[in-house]
């Protein structure tokens, strides 16, 4: 009779045992150190050179004085007061036809809907520099091709980049254009995971299309529009590829946002000091109102 032999201990004993602990650590640890070298060290020397200012190209100790400087600073309110007009009207003005574009190419009759996707979110993945080239094009005072179709219809031409109104109007648009589709996706995927039984379900109980949309739509969707809206606002609080290729920030600081002024005060001027406390600021302002945000439209029901 042939006895079962007891297994045996692995060999290496203790040392064994503790390798399948270090294994962890050697598959996260490539990328804590890229994070720590590229994230955290940054992060830190920043919020280190907030609090710091430049003598006679020496860095001196300032303390708050860099953010002290900012309340004092007559182009911080007019930065963000064109964040805030560019905030209260692109956003929900992007994020309506967002919805509107999700809920037509969620519809089971609309044909080549893969096709309609695919266009409305190209602008998304178009390199930042090749819009503004061509929204510099259309939007030419002289014979740019939006004044040329005005002209065709008897309209006055408008200097879209000069003028300190038709300039926000222009940055609106080309953000807007730019981001839609990309939140109608997000929109879709949310749209495309309510399940098909609720509309029956509410259609059974004599629903009608708004009372459906309103009772079984929206709720679920909540998370979703969160999110679409808690980005949106971080996207706008950190604007400024659009400005600054389009129109520099101007005419007259009409399109001045708080990051093309962090960017000429700390590589025009070279006072990395004071645009360090600048961006320290936006991320105090971007907590606070995704905070916000989240308390007020993320509640449960």
């Amino acid at each position: 009779m042939t006895l079962l032999a007891e297994p045996r201990a692995p060999a290496g004993g203790r040392g064994s045992r503790r390798a399948p602990r270090l294994a962890p650590w050697v598959f996260i640890g490539p990328a804590a150190a890229l994070f720590a070298v590229f994230f955290a060290y940054p992060l830190g020397a920043s919020l280190v050179e907030s609090l710091q200012t430049d003598e006679r190209g020496e860095s001196v100790w300032a303390g708050l004085d860099n953010y002290r400087r900012l309340l004092d600073d007559p182009l911080i309110p007019k930065a963000l007061g064109n964040t805030a007009v560019i905030l209260l009207v692109q956003v929900p003005l992007m994020l309506v036809l967002a919805l509107l574009l999700a809920q037509v190419l969620n519809q089971s009759w609309l044909r080549l809907r893969t096709g309609y996707r695919i266009a409305y979110f190209l602008p998304a993945v178009t390199t930042l520099v090749a819009y503004a080239i061509v929204f510099r094009v259309l939007l030419r005072a002289d014979n740019g091709v939006l004044n040329q179709l005005l002209g065709w219809i008897g309209l006055a031409p408008v200097d879209w980049l000069h003028d300190p109104l038709w300039a926000k109007v222009a940055l609106i648009a080309s953000i807007t254009w730019k981001w839609t589709g990309y939140n109608m996706v997000i929109l879709l995927a949310g749209l495309q995971a309510i399940p098909r039984e609720q509309y029956e379900a509410a259609a059974v109980d004599g629903a009608g299309p708004a009372t459906t949309y309103l009772k079984v739509v929206v709720p679920q969707l909540r998370p979703v529009i969160l999110f679409c809206l808690i980005t949106s606002t971080i996207g706008t609080l950190q604007l400024f590829d659009e400005p600054f290729l389009l129109t520099g920030g101007g005419p007259d600081n009409a399109t001045l946002t708080p990051i093309v002024y962090l960017y000429k005060i700390g590589f025009e001027q070279l006072d990395f000091g004071y645009a360090s406390a600048i961006a320290w600021a936006v991320v105090a302002l971007i907590g606070a109102l995704s905070l916000a945000q989240f308390r007020l439209l993320g509640r449960r029901r």
